[in-house]
C-alpha cells in the first residue's frame, strides 16, 4: 500500500503525512515545476509544468492497493481503473457507483461556463473538512489493510 497525493493545490499533506508516518505507509507527492514540497517524509516526484502533467503521472504509478488523493475526477477516475482507491479533499470516497455522475456533473458544469454562465466555486475550507478527509483516508487504510485487493 503506498499514499498518491496530487499535491500542488492539497490542503491537506499535513494530515496525510502524519496518518502514513503513525502506519509506515510511504507516500508520494506529485507537483510540477512551479510547486516545492518537502516534508521530510514524502518521496516528491517532480513533474513538467503542462496541462495534465501531473495527473497522468498519477494514474501510471497507481495500481491496486494503493490509495491516491486528488480532487480532479478524471484522475479519480483513472486511477479507480487500475484498481487503486482514491478519496477527494473532503473526504469523498471515489467509487464506480458515484464517478460516472461526478464527470457527468463536471461536464455539464463546463458546458455552462463555456456559454457564459457561472457556476459555483468552493468556499473557504473547514475543520470539518479536514475531519471528514482524516476520516475517509483512515478508512480506506484499515480497508486495505485488511484485503489490499478490494
Amino acid at each position: 500500500m503506498r499514499i498518491l497525493v496530487d499535491a500542488d493545490a492539497c490542503p491537506v499533506k499535513g494530515i496525510i503525512v502524519e496518518a502514513a508516518r503513525q502506519r509506515g505507509i510511504p507516500v508520494t507527492m506529485v507537483i510540477d515545476t512551479s510547486h516545492e514540497y518537502d516534508d521530510g517524509y514524502s518521496a516528491v516526484i517532480v513533474v513538467a509544468k503542462g496541462t495534465d502533467a501531473a495527473d497522468f503521472k498519477l494514474a501510471n504509478l497507481a495500481g491496486k492497493g494503493d490509495i491516491v488523493v486528488t480532487q480532479d475526477y478524471g484522475v479519480a477516475a483513472m486511477v479507480l481503473s487500475r484498481g487503486a482507491r482514491a478519496v477527494s479533499q473532503n473526504g469523498m470516497i471515489y467509487s464506480g457507483d458515484n464517478i460516472a455522475g461526478l464527470l457527468m456533473g463536471r461536464h455539464q458544469n463546463r458546458v455552462i461556463r463555456s456559454a457564459g454562465g457561472r457556476t459555483k466555486g468552493q468556499g473557504k475550507r473547514t475543520r470539518k473538512q479536514d475531519k471528514d478527509f482524516e476520516e475517509a483516508l483512515l478508512k480506506l487504510i484499515a480497508d486495505l489493510g485488511k484485503n489490499p485487493y478490494i
